[in-house]
């Protein structure tokens, strides 16, 4: 009894380390390789939003769309280095950039594009000195899977909702030249910034998708803002803001509603509740109320997913100003806008 079961247990030993060196094998003789991804906020992109200058643009040309195909196929001349790759999801301008280490001009004058392309409108690629930038414009917001296998990069892109179950969306107020609430050297578009920058290091450590409709000194127009939200069905939408008034001694937070988009249990006016909650309690201040958004408040009355603005102060009380400029103080506004976001799961 006990040599049969010896015996059966080298027997197994023998086909596991065959299989798993014909695993091995296979792998290595077909080099499929992981690409990470950069999402947008993660990209450090200049003012007025453009990315990379270039002093040569040319076209894609794309094969005949495979309707049975899943991928995208990107073709890579020989001796393009994984470790060049990089896959940039600029999803505020619905493209996708595909950036590596080798001058490809020639390579992509003869050779296509191929696989299932029903999600893109055009593709472009440019030379900057050494490197080559590959960029696409899609019909959407989308994300997507990718393995670089045998010169060839394989993308499926999808909707964000199938790959993520929560999604929120950040609205920093502001940007480019809009600078919004100011007041000598502070600005609405600096604050609702650095509370992003600061709620970002948090979230980053959950569960939860998050998309920023900006990241750097840019504007994006309001209807990209409301869109993002749209477009990855997000379950709420968050837009951090700055108030101004006429009388010097208002102060305090308010939360802002879109009354126009209810749904039962959860909708625009709880999460505006929720929101001015927890950051008073942060900040220890003084609650407002809460108002529903008026024609100016595009985004919030745009979006059809659960909205709220939050105006963590105003900027003409001299108080609130000074507030405004401490990084302990726009730190804790973060804890609440946090906290707020959690408890809105639970």
């Amino acid at each position: 009894m006990r040599q049969q079961l010896m015996k059966k247990t080298v027997i197994y030993s023998v086909i596991f380390a065959v299989a798993a060196m014909a695993f091995i094998v296979y792998t290595a003789s077909h080099k499929v390789i992981m690409i990470a991804d950069v999402a947008q906020d993660e990209v450090q992109v200049k003012a007025g939003g453009g990315g990379t200058a270039s002093e040569e643009k040319s076209l894609l040309t794309f094969g005949a769309n495979e309707e049975n195909a899943d991928y995208l196929c990107i073709p890579f001349q020989e001796g393009i280095k994984a470790e060049t790759v990089k896959i940039e999801n600029r999803y505020m301008d619905h493209e996708l950039w595909i950036s590596f280490e080798n001058d490809c001009s020639d390579f992509y004058k003869n050779n296509q594009i191929t696989g299932n392309k029903d999600n893109i409108s055009k593709g472009y690629y440019e030379q900057e000195e050494k490197k080559t930038i590959l960029k696409f414009s899609l019909t959407g917001v989308f994300e997507y899977r990718s393995i670089l296998e045998e010169n060839n990069l394989y993308i499926e892109f999808l909707p964000p909702k199938e790959m993520y179950e929560k999604i929120v969306v950040i609205d920093p107020a502001g940007g480019g030249e809009e600078y919004g609430a100011r007041k000598g050297l502070i600005s609405e578009k600096e604050v609702t910034l650095e509370i992003a920058k600061k709620l970002k290091e948090k979230l980053d450590a959950t569960d939860i998708k998050v998309y920023y409709t900006r990241m750097e000194d840019v504007y994006p127009d309001e209807a990209s803002r409301a869109a993002i939200a749209n477009d990855t069905q997000a379950d709420m939408l968050v837009r951090i803001q700055v108030g101004a008034n006429a009388d010097p001694s208002l102060f305090g937070t308010r939360a802002i509603y879109n009354e126009s988009y209810f749904i039962p249990g959860f909708g625009s006016i709880e999460l505006a509740d929720l929101l001015e909650r927890e950051v008073v309690t942060s900040i220890r201040g003084k609650a407002i109320g809460l108002v529903a958004a008026n024609e100016s408040e595009y985004v919030l009355q745009e979006a059809m997913v659960p909205a709220a603005g939050i105006s963590v102060g105003y900027i003409t009380n001299e108080k609130e100003e000074a507030l405004l400029k401490s990084e302990t103080y726009l730190e804790k506004i973060a804890d609440g806008l946090y906290n707020a976001i959690l408890k809105a799961y639970e």
